[in-house]
């Protein structure tokens, strides 16, 4: 029989229910994975204890032969970002700074995936404090890419994209804050979701720049991807910023036809920066939706140009004032040889951050200072305004934006990391719907010289089954996310991981 690994939730889901298998032989079968994997991928900071993950797999096994109501991804093996709180389980978010932080209490989406009888499998690798676009800056070490161990998988939830695409996990949940679901899902070959802002609790959601983070899944298909949302969506009491909305039953409403939606092609995202072969990819998509009737046009936004500079000084405004919390006093890392108080702040904070944390605490920290706070905050806060309302106007003619993930395919480990400016460059065409606080995803768009590329698609806010209806629609035309499923199926002597 396949190994039970390479299924999807969904996939799975329906052996559990017809007692074809067990959740307990699906989780020996990640940890064989993970123990033929993960030395060399490294996705993973923390995994749990297997006869503690053996036992609550077996709890749902005999709850499924009694006949009880069990959740909607029962059994399921998840992997969980490190900058999400797990109760008894370290939350470090990639950083020395939080070494030995256990959290005492759930963030929402645990609480509510363990509602659904998941099992969490470990904490996921991740840039420092969900600051990068390679996973590099990692305080522990960088995830490398299952299609190139050469080659990055993309941040910050590099071990959230890396494991589902290595079949170490069959879901996992990440965070994006401009672009860190999306960018590292389209780099691995999966299928990324990042639900409008306010769509799902940020509540246990180690904060990096409030206004711009958010939770939602990382999975081999939209199908999972579309089950997973459903689940950890809803509004939270706890997360002010949380909506109270009705969540539409995205699963349901995949398979509605797509004919007659009308989608546009944004140019300031197709032009100069961007590889010839994305170019290319994209515009196989643009056809393939035109032949299942929907309507393709180029439309002009022309605030894009702005959002890289906006988004560098609203997220390292919003990242100083959320890691002053990191002092050494209360929780974390601490160093004692300072002779003051004055002298531990600046010793903890110096050993305990590393370089890319401390380059945006800096840059924050200067844009909301007295003499500038007017002239680069405040300014950039008034062109993001007029971000969102360019966005407005151009989904009043249209129902979704269709645009590359990034410039790029994964490259070289090692290629950017000196030059910040060539790095935050590479998330030019995820970071606009972060600050216009949209929905998007990152769907699996084929192959350039054996890296797999993503297709972006963005929608209106809280319309996330609009998006997932193209996805959907194109992922079942086009068989593109088989791609990755029989890479990953493939023997480990004929893979080049």
């Amino acid at each position: 029989m396949e190994s039970l690994y390479n299924f999807t939730s969904y996939e799975l889901r329906e052996k559990l229910f017809k007692k074809k298998v067990s959740s307990e032989e699906v989780v020996k079968s990640i940890y064989e994975r993970i123990e033929e994997k993960e030395e060399k991928i490294k996705a993973f900071l923390y995994l749990c204890k297997k006869e503690e993950v053996l036992e609550k797999a077996r709890r749902v096994d005999k709850k499924i032969a009694l006949g009880e109501e069990v959740g909607k991804l029962a059994g399921i093996p998840v992997g969980i970002k490190d900058n999400m709180c797990v109760k008894g389980i370290p939350a470090t978010g990639g950083s020395k700074i939080l070494k030995n932080f256990i959290p005492p209490y759930n963030a929402t989406v645990i609480e509510k995936l363990l509602q659904e009888d998941v099992i969490i499998m470990g904490k996921l690798n991740c840039d420092e404090f969900a600051m990068g676009s390679s996973n590099e800056n990692s305080a522990c070490y960088p995830v490398r890419n299952p299609w190139d161990l050469n080659r990055v998988p993309g941040g910050s939830s590099g071990g959230s994209a890396a494991s589902v695409a290595a079949s170490e996990v069959i879901l996992s949940l990440g965070s994006d804050t401009g672009g860190s679901i999306r960018l590292p899902a389209s780099f691995c070959g999966i299928v990324g979701i990042k639900p409008t802002y306010g769509r799902v609790s940020r509540y246990g959601l180690i904060a990096f720049a409030s206004s711009l983070d958010q939770i939602g899944p990382l999975s081999k298909d939209v199908r999972d991807g579309a089950l997973m949302l459903e689940v950890i969506s809803g509004y939270d009491r706890r997360d002010s910023t949380s909506v109270n909305m009705e969540v539409p039953p995205y699963l349901s409403l995949l398979e509605e036809d797509v004919k007659g939606l009308k989608v546009g092609i944004p140019e300031e995202l197709t032009g100069d920066g961007i590889d010839e072969d994305i170019r290319k990819r994209l515009s196989e998509a643009v056809v393939l939706f035109e032949k299942l009737g929907v309507i393709c046009e180029t439309v002009s936004l022309p605030t894009l140009s702005y959002a890289l500079p906006v988004y560098y000084i609203i997220s390292s405004s919003e990242a100083s004032s959320n890691l002053a919390r990191f002092d050494g006093v209360r929780y974390g890392y601490r160093d004692f040889t300072g002779e003051d108080i004055f002298s531990m702040y600046k010793k903890t904070r110096g050993k305990g951050f590393g370089p890319e944390v401390k380059r945006r605490i800096m840059l924050g920290t200067y844009a909301l200072s007295a003499g500038y706070y007017d002239a680069c905050y405040l300014k950039a806060q008034k062109v993001r305004t007029l971000l969102k309302r360019d966005f407005e106007r151009v989904f009043k003619d249209f129902d979704a934006l269709l645009s590359p993930v990034a410039p790029t395919t994964a490259f070289l480990i090692g290629e950017k990391i000196k030059d910040p400016l060539k790095m935050y460059l590479t998330d030019i065409c995820t970071i606009p719907v972060n600050l216009a606080g949209l929905p998007s995803i990152s769907v699996p768009a084929g192959l350039i010289k054996g890296l797999p590329v993503g297709l972006q698609i963005t929608g209106r806010i809280f319309e996330e089954s609009t998006i997932l209806r193209l996805a959907y629609s194109f992922e079942q035309n086009s068989g593109y996310h088989t791609v990755s499923v029989k890479y990953s199926r493939q023997k480990p002597e004929e893979s080049n991981y």
